[in-house]
């Protein structure tokens, strides 16, 4: 059964809003005109990213797309070329979707029904309750990485969080906390606390206004909670990028598939470790190649598995139609670089090339 909501703040929630009236944040981007669209784009932006982080992001995002029509109206290359460099590009794609979809059927207004917002593409339970919470002033609990921790160690919750049993129960004591009055501050100070104090690893419970509220504190086993899930080590891939160059030292790019990693962003052909790169790049790009020189290998690392790339720096010595006629590739100048979605690791890559063009 769902635990009730309360008519009147609880004492935990009545003392987090005590400090976050003294110590919590209150000059961040979206905090300033907080509207809907506003408050939508950061609230996306910080899903697994940090507030340092994503306020330059915001504020480049925000300039560019100041409304829900100019961000439907975008091309999503452009879209991806704002987000890069923030990772979880899916995050960017579903916005822009989502925008395209309040365009045609919310007449250009983010819908303020958390039924409506829940069915836009990348907005989940959580996220939608911080938005309508944040924005409107709505009463919806949420649950981000920082409530699950808070609340995990504040009623002592055994078990790892991303199973569906412990997620229902913190759920339920989500929505136990959540005041009827002064949600927005309420929500807001509930993020604050797992951000700055209830940290991962030492949290800093001698500074903590609701220490007397916590279990897990009573107990002295703060480490201990939230449990993490049981995984072994993370498996390795390998791949290479080709860094193919023509005569006028400007590199190939390709247009990457919409899922998958780096979906719809823009990085060199990709090939694989056993391939010969000769004859791949005769039949995949029908030209054909001078081998330069061979970079270390660089490892990004995925939430999932390692990624060890092997760049390869070509001269082409001919080009087919197979790159020349394809709209999916274009000839691109790292020091007068267009407005393309390119994932950091590449966009690394790209700077290296400009100390290397002859």
């Amino acid at each position: 059964m769902a635990a009730k909501k309360n008519t009147a703040p609880s004492r935990f929630s009545d003392d987090l809003l005590r400090w976050w009236d003294k110590h919590g944040r209150k000059d961040l981007p979206w905090q300033h005109q907080p509207t809907p669209y506003r408050v939508w784009v950061s609230e996306i932006m910080l899903q697994q990213t940090q507030v340092a982080t994503v306020i330059p992001y915001f504020q480049r995002f925000m300039t560019r797309f100041p409304t829900v029509e100019s961000l439907a109206d975008a091309a999503v290359d452009e879209v991806l070329h704002h987000w890069s460099g923030l990772g979880y590009y899916a995050r960017a794609r579903n916005l822009h979707k989502a925008a395209q979809i309040i365009r045609e059927r919310h007449g250009g207004v983010l819908p303020l029904d958390i039924a409506d917002t829940m069915e836009l593409p990348g907005i989940g339970r959580s996220t939608a309750g911080a938005i309508l919470a944040l924005a409107a002033g709505q009463v919806h609990p949420i649950l981000d990485g920082n409530v699950k921790r808070v609340l995990a160690r504040l009623h002592a919750v055994e078990g790892w969080p991303g199973d569906k049993k412990i997620e229902n129960q913190l759920w339920q004591l989500a929505e136990r906390h959540t005041p009827e009055r002064r949600v927005a501050h309420y929500t807001q100070a509930i993020m604050d606390l797992g951000a700055t104090l209830c940290i991962r690893g030492r949290a800093l419970c001698e500074r903590c206004p609701v220490r007397a509220h916590c279990l897990a504190f009573a107990q002295d086993r703060v480490k201990e909670f939230p449990a993490a899930k049981a995984r072994g080590a993370l498996p390795i891939r390998r791949t290479r990028l080709l860094l193919v160059r023509n005569a006028a030292a400007t590199v190939l790019l390709m247009k990457r598939p919409p899922s998958g990693i780096w979906g719809g962003l823009w990085s060199p052909p990709e090939c694989g470790v056993e391939d010969d790169i000769a004859d791949w790049c005769r039949r995949r790009l029908g030209c054909e190649v001078r081998e330069e020189s061979r970079w270390p290998p660089l490892r990004h690392t995925f939430s999932h598995f390692h990624l060890d790339i092997h760049p390869v720096l070509l001269r082409i010595s001919g080009a087919g139609r197979a790159v020349m006629d394809d709209a999916e590739s274009v000839w691109y100048n790292p020091a007068k670089p267009k407005n393309l979605g390119l994932a950091a690791p590449v966009q690394r890559l790209l700077n290296q090339l400009i100390d290397t063009r002859r």
